[in-house]
């Protein structure tokens, strides 16, 4: 390589993996999700079994094993800690914003992927999920290297990344890229190219990869795996809503305007400017990237189930459309060219800064210092991208914004993420359980918090679906018992129901009660 692509390649490395690395393990998992997939990956280890996920000791089919098995191998080396089950999401956090920097380079130029690396690194969703036991970057790194592989010709790498895809979340790791290149070949008129993709030994390919341990699975768990996996965790989610959000068809769009910030202040004319770029020499290649995230986010809007996090595999493509549209922006550009995205991402800073003061007023007061840390390092960069507008600096408005952001990420990790850490995760009040606990009684816990607990204590206890649950073992004669629940649910228990309890401890919202 020469000496500017190493240039390059070593300020990705730095930027993203600082971003991703930075105070990986300081914080508690966080509940629901994060205790879900290392307790998972524990319990895969002890049982000596790699082959069924399993959790609280039953067998778990919510998701294919992928990263059960990233996390069950950086448990081996690095003990089972915070730390190890975050560290696979992170690594592949990196490898993918290295990624979007070789296929940029490679499609588009040295420049544009330089910038869309650093634009998908510094993406306020893409790099919170990059320090998270989730899923997600996981199958993002799968589907983004499948399809950047297809642009490139190289078929057969293709083939696994998808059948990788596959094995980290299920049907959808085939979907996406076969619904993608199939759109973009139609409305490119490009079907005839259809006969040089080697799609039948590419798909034996795909099926060599992931069909392993599918069939492994129904080996040992016959229809009862086909019915919870495919039939409720893929169709029955896909069709019905498993939260109320399920229902709002607009729901990505405000999910995408904050999780692509600060890039979002490029959005609209990077997706205008490669649509009306379509018959150029790169237009082909801009259309896919199009294509490529209006399919993610489609899908996902018309899925009843809707998280957060499912858009994650578009943040790849946007990225990419972002550094094209910057790099041509800087070549044909003119003074003060960044002056409407500046007055843009003005406004956006100070809708999130007015959600963090609004929220530390109403739901978590421990934000307000960070919120104050996080006013300034806000300030500090409209202050410098407004300079570097003004003085027709445009290459410097994009380094302000990647400093910006590495910025407020110590800033999240130091202070908001650890204020917000005792409303989302029991570690603190594991601790004290166990000081009291028994190991005797039976163990009640609401939902939300049964991963966490299991986590910190080894003890999964059982269940508590509802609150009626709970009053009805109250009013028992079961005897002794602790409850893990939210505290509003036992003082919301009439005083005559209350004295048969007794309030051992409290983190924030939460409660350990003992009924004697």
């Amino acid at each position: 390589m020469k000496k500017n692509t190493w240039i390059e390649v070593i300020t990705v490395i730095l930027v993203a993996g600082f971003i991703m690395l930075f105070q990986l393990g300081e914080l508690p998992l966080l509940d629901p999700d994060e205790p879900v997939y290392a307790q998972t990956a524990r319990e895969m280890l002890a049982a000596n079994d790699l082959i069924s996920p399993r959790i609280f000791g039953d067998f778990w089919y919510d998701k294919p094993p992928m990263y059960y098995w990233l996390v069950a191998g950086a448990f081996k080396v690095f003990g089972q800690t915070e730390v190890a089950a975050r560290l696979p999401s992170a690594c592949l956090a990196v490898f993918g914003a290295l990624m979007v920097y070789m296929g940029g380079k490679s499609i588009i130029n040295n420049r544009a992927g330089f910038i869309a690396a650093l634009v998908l690194s510094t993406s306020l969703e893409y790099f919170y999920l990059g320090k998270a036991a989730v899923t997600d970057v996981t199958l993002t790194f799968f589907i983004t290297a499948c399809l950047l592989l297809y642009l490139r010709k190289k078929y057969y790498l293709a083939y696994v990344a998808a059948g990788l895809a596959v094995l980290t979340k299920g049907p959808i790791g085939i979907v996406f890229p076969v619904a993608i290149i199939l759109i973009h070949l139609i409305l490119t008129r490009n079907l005839g190219s259809l006969r040089y993709m080697k799609i039948f030994s590419g798909g034996a390919l795909v099926l060599a990869v992931a069909l392993p341990w599918y069939l492994a699975m129904f080996h040992f768990h016959g229809m009862d795996f086909v019915n919870t996996f495919l039939g409720f965790h893929n169709v029955t989610r896909f069709l019905q809503p498993e939260h109320s959000s399920g229902t709002l068809w607009y729901y990505y769009i405000p999910v995408l305007l904050l999780g692509f910030f600060p890039w979002t202040i490029f959005l609209v004319q990077s997706v205008w400017a490669a649509l009306q770029n379509r018959d150029s020499e790169q237009g082909s290649e801009l259309v896919f990237f199009v294509i490529w995230a209006m399919v993610v986010f489609a899908f996902f809007t018309v899925s009843q189930t809707k998280l957060i996090s499912y858009i994650l595999p578009m943040y790849p493509p946007l990225a990419l459309l972002v550094g094209w549209y910057i790099d041509r922006c800087l070549t044909v550009g003119t003074l003060g060219i960044f002056r409407k995205p500046a007055v843009i991402l003005t406004i956006l800073m100070i809708c999130l800064e007015a959600g963090l003061f609004i929220t530390a007023k109403n739901s978590i007061p421990d934000l307000f210092p960070g919120a104050v840390m996080t006013g300034l390092v806000f300030a500090l960069a409209l202050g410098a991208a407004w300079f570097t507008v003004r003085k027709g600096r445009n290459a410097e408005f994009i380094g302000v914004l990647v400093a910006g952001m590495t910025a407020f990420v110590i800033v999240l990790m130091i202070q908001l993420l650890p204020a917000a850490a005792q409303s989302f995760s029991v570690k603190a009040l594991a601790g004290q359980f166990r000081e009291h606990y028994d190991g005797q009684a039976p163990v009640y816990i609401a939902k939300f918090y049964r991963p966490g607990f299991s986590y910190y204590t080894g003890t999964p206890g059982r269940e508590l679906t509802t609150n009626q649950q709970f009053k009805e073992l109250v009013l028992s004669d079961s005897g002794k018992a602790y409850f893990i629940i939210r505290k509003t649910t036992y003082l919301d228990l009439p005083p005559g129901e209350q004295s048969k309890l007794q309030l051992v401890a409290t983190q924030k919202d939460v409660a350990l009660v003992l009924k004697n």
